[in-house]
């Protein structure tokens, strides 16, 4: 992966670092190509079984679109008549978001500071927030004319409520870790100091877990919001028995039987 972004696979944990701390990990072509190309290789890899992701410094998580790139493309969209800036929605924040929200294995975030914009989608996207108790979140669309993208129109307002989540978006202002924790957004909060060790900690944790299980737990979930009640039935059905055939299902009662803490293989 490019220096924008850092890829590092350990024990089963795939751990993707934003790494453009002097711009507050801004989102250039080069830095959104990057975290693209990671994700869905920790998506695809088989022998990943969570991920882990996190930004370099302590001022900002992603305060998403590098405006000052963005400027100059836009002037370059206007001399030439490409409109081909606004295509990294397309090319770009979707396959980042489907990766990681689809990816078969938990995806942790760790929130150091500020997740604006498309930094804000991305967290959302992920299974799991553990946020600093210093950081922020913010839409940002608004205050520079655009609209929502990164998921933010689907996933905030699953979080949080339509009602709410309309309000962040006409109205953008920064949301305080622990009202992000009142509002669902953030799962856990810690103090700054804590939030890289506790998220390795969580994330390694699931690395060592039931992939299986997970990948059919994330899947349940995501159809369910979206279909009736009988429909979700027949879904669980066909995930409990996937999730049934697993080694790891037949490794866990056998340990369960014996009291023993079971030693999963992820398969």
């Amino acid at each position: 992966m490019a220096d924008t972004v850092l890829y590092e696979v350990s024990d089963g944990l795939a751990t993707i670092t934003l790494n453009r701390p002097e711009a507050m990990n801004a989102l250039n072509v080069a830095a959104k190509v990057a975290l693209r190309d990671a994700v869905r290789a920790a998506a695809d890899d088989e022998a990943v079984r969570a991920v882990l992701l996190t930004a370099a410094g302590e001022r900002a998580f992603c305060v998403g679109q590098d405006l000052k790139e963005h400027i100059g493309l836009l002037a370059a969209d206007r001399e030439n008549g490409s409109g081909q800036t606004m295509s990294t929605v397309r090319e770009h924040y979707n396959p980042i978001v489907q990766a990681i929200a689809g990816a078969p294995k938990p995806v942790v975030a760790a929130v150091n500071g500020v997740a604006a914009g498309a930094g804000f989608g991305f967290a959302l996207a992920a299974d799991y927030r553990i946020v600093a108790e210093t950081a922020t979140f913010n839409t940002s669309f608004a205050g520079v004319a655009l609209t929502a993208d990164s998921g933010i129109s689907w996933t905030l307002p699953r979080v949080i409520g339509p009602s709410r989540a309309t309000d962040l978006l006409l109205f953008p202002r920064n949301i305080s870790a622990q009202e992000a924790y009142e509002l669902g957004i953030a799962n856990r909060v810690v103090p700054g100091s804590e939030l890289r060790a506790e998220a390795e900690k969580v994330a390694r944790g699931l690395a060592q877990g039931p992939t299986v299980a997970y990948a059919a737990l994330k899947e349940s979930v995501a159809f369910g919001m979206s279909h009736s009640l009988e429909e979700t039935l027949e879904k669980e059905d066909e995930l409990q028995t996937r999730a049934g055939s697993s080694e790891d299902h037949a490794i866990a009662v056998r340990a369960f039987v014996n009291k023993e803490k079971p030693k999963y293989l992820g398969r």
